[in-house]
């Protein structure tokens, strides 16, 4: 399955200079957040695969204008095709506002939340999020730290793929675009990244 996830900026080549063929082979978008509803869907209607999202932490107009014929995986496990994605938005709280910013405590509350999910489903294979886990593809700064209860969560369920965005790449250097934690393959998604899973 050939898998496509944006995040944070809306790439000119799939919206400005729109080409069909830049995601022809594409069977399902990943969105992780911080992007214009119109523009996921924009994707939606021109590629007709289904487009999973998360919120991200600057998100709060998609509760007045959610983007159509898209769907939300927040705080639930969405099965297609066999792959189980479990969608968890949202960044660390850094600010007293902002509706899909959590602290540490909160983040564990949800993801204990899904418990009867992960029995259900047996674990997931992709980990889709707006933030990234705590020393792994986040940033030194106190908005783009990841949570470590992501951590706790790859260590426990080794999911074959974790998916974020809001640590952009043109932030330093050092970002990397993917790295390996375990089993796991971490992705940024920074504007787009694809792969076949």
């Amino acid at each position: 399955m050939n898998i496509t996830a944006i995040s944070d900026l809306e790439s000119k080549a799939l919206w400005d200079h729109y080409n069909l063929n830049r995601l022809t082979d594409t069977d399902l978008i990943l969105s992780c957040g911080d992007l214009d509803p119109s523009y996921l869907s924009f994707l939606v209607t021109c590629t007709n695969v289904p487009l999973l999202y998360v919120h991200g932490n600057h998100d709060d107009y998609y509760d007045k204008k959610p983007p159509e014929g898209c769907i939300c995986i927040d705080d639930a496990i969405y099965e297609y095709r066999g792959i189980r994605i479990l969608g968890l938005g949202g960044s660390i709280r850094y600010r007293d506002t902002g509706n899909y910013m959590y602290t540490e405590k909160n983040m564990q509350r949800r993801i204990r939340k899904l418990s009867r999910q992960l029995r259900k489903y047996n674990g997931f294979d992709i980990l889709l999020t707006h933030a990234p886990a705590y020393q792994l593809g986040d940033w030194d700064s106190p908005a783009h730290r990841g949570f470590e209860s992501f951590v706790e969560l790859l260590d426990k369920y080794t999911p074959k793929y974790m998916v974020h965005g809001h640590v952009h790449l043109n932030y330093g250097t050092n970002i990397q675009r993917t790295l390996q934690y375990q089993d796991t393959q971490i992705i940024n998604a920074y504007e787009r990244y694809s792969w076949t899973y």
